[in-house]
Order: C-alpha cells, then structure tokens, then sequence
C-alpha cells in the first residue's frame, strides 16, 4: 500500500512539474506579455518577469516595446513644380500600448511601414524641390503627423520620421550645376567691379595729391623702380611719365633770370658816295 502511495505521489509531481514546465512564461525587460484565453482578452497586460498561463487555453504574445528604426523604401514622385525625384527616410517608432498594438490592427510594422510610404509620396507631390532640398525640417514635421495620426489607434507612436536622401535626374543635376556655376561668376564680377571701382576712387584722390605736389611723382616713380629691381631682373623697363617732364620743364623756367629791357637802337644809313661827273653838294656850315 505505501508503495503505490509512493508512486502515486512521484507520478503527481511529475505532472505537477510538466504542468509547470509547459505553463511556465517569462516576459523580458523591454517586453509586455499579452495573454488571450480562448481568443479574449484576459486581464491586463502581464510586466516582465515570471508569469504563468494555462496549456492549451491560454496564448501569450509577447510586443516589443523597444524603438523600432524601419527603413521607407525610396519613394518616386513628382513635385509640385514638375520635377521627377526619388526620395527614402527612415522612421523611429514603439509600442505604448501592447494590448492595441495586438487587438486593433493584424501587423503593426507593416501597419507602419505602407502607411510611411504613402504619405510619403504625398508629401513629394505637396511640395518643390527647392523644399525637399533644402527645408527638410519643415517636411520632416509634416510627415511625423500624417503617419501619428492613424499610429496612434494602434497603440504605435512614432517618435521621428527623416528623410535620408533626394535623388534627382542626371539632366537636373547638370543644369543645377550650371545655375549654380552661373551665380557664382555672376557674384565674382559684382566684386571684381566694386574692387575696381574702389581701386579707381583711391587713385583718383593720389593723383589729386601729387598734382599739388609734383614731387611725389617723383618719389613713386623710384619707389616703383626699387621694387622692380629687387625682382634681380637683368633688363629694366622704367616708364617716364610726361607730366614729370612738364614738372622740370616748369622748374626750368622759373630758375632762367629776367634781363631788364634796353633802349631801341637807331637804324644806321649808309653815307651815299658822290655819283661821277657830279659835283658834291656843299655841306651846309653850322
């Protein structure tokens, strides 16, 4: 009799710990457990750790709570002013509530991922290149709540939403470069002519000052010629200017002294010889 008492007390352990082995479940940190009993839901969502259900009449999901990063598939569209591109994001998302994110839609992530790329391609439509080139930001927000506004009924929340690249036409890209390339030469003349201009006001305001001193030309001039010889050049070339040859003339005269005016002298006649055959005519007495 104590025998089969023993056997029957080692057969019930035994399935005691079967039962235990089989209904035994352990939820994880970044987990919540979600048990549904003969396809209801059954009580609140279980936390991490140890938990138990029932074989065969209960069935536990367990929903990653942790940030999702999903990649969106490059998208093609056409903007608003007329211009093919190709774009792709990316998209951070979680779970915030794992009974929702079970019971409200068959696969959240893919949920997510389709719902990325058509509001994708809406906003590409919705917009210029200009826009997607260069005020991400701005599309970035946008497209964050057109795909919030439907997540949040699944208990999904998306956290950021980036776009990661623009892919534009061979035939755009060149005559981007070429606008661009255009400006620029547009913007280095602009300041080659205000350099020029500026150039042109200084030395007007030096040639008014050496016009009141002629002898700074002077000096310039053997500056300039010090400074191309200190090039060890063995052929000098020296420009004479003329206004420095009006200078010297100038200060010629000024050095030659006045002569002070004589009397006008008298024309002298030449005495007349008596012609043959004539007599001379008496000179009168004084």
């Amino acid at each position: 009799m104590l025998q089969e008492l023993l056997v029957a007390g080692v057969a019930v352990g035994s399935a005691g710990l079967v039962y235990a082995g089989v209904a035994a479940r352990v939820v994880k940190q970044y987990e919540r457990g979600v048990v549904l009993r003969l396809g209801r839901l059954r009580g609140e969502v279980r936390p991490p750790g140890f938990t138990m259900v029932v074989p065969g009449v209960d069935k536990l999901r367990k929903v990653n709570m942790q940030i999702v990063t999903m990649p969106v598939p490059a998208q093609d569209g056409i903007t608003r002013d007329n211009v093919t591109v190709r774009v792709d994001a990316v998209i951070y998302f979680k779970v915030i509530d794992a009974a929702d994110a079970v019971i409200q839609v068959e696969d959240y992530r893919f949920a997510v991922s389709q719902m990325a790329q058509t509001s994708l391609r809406s906003i590409i439509g919705k917009s210029d290149l200009d826009d997607l080139l260069s005020n991400r930001e701005k599309l970035n927000q946008g497209l964050e709540l057109m795909i919030d506004s439907p997540a949040m009924g699944w208990g999904v929340q998306i956290d950021r939403v980036e776009i990661k690249d623009v892919s534009l036409p061979e035939t755009m890209k060149r005559s981007m470069a070429r606008q661009a390339e255009a400006d620029r030469e547009r913007r280095a003349r602009i300041i080659n002519a205000d350099a020029e201009l500026q150039a042109s006001r200084k030395l007007a305001e030096a040639a008014g000052v050496m016009s009141e001193q002629p002898a700074a030309l002077q000096l310039r001039l053997l500056q300039t010629v010090v400074a191309v010889a200190a090039e060890k050049n063995s052929t000098l070339v020296l420009p004479f200017p003329v206004e420095l040859l009006r200078f010297l003339e100038r200060a010629q005269v000024q050095q030659v002294p006045t002569q002070p005016e004589s009397a006008p002298r008298q024309p002298h006649k030449p005495e007349q010889e008596p012609r043959p055959g004539t007599a001379a005519e008496p000179q009168p007495e004084e």
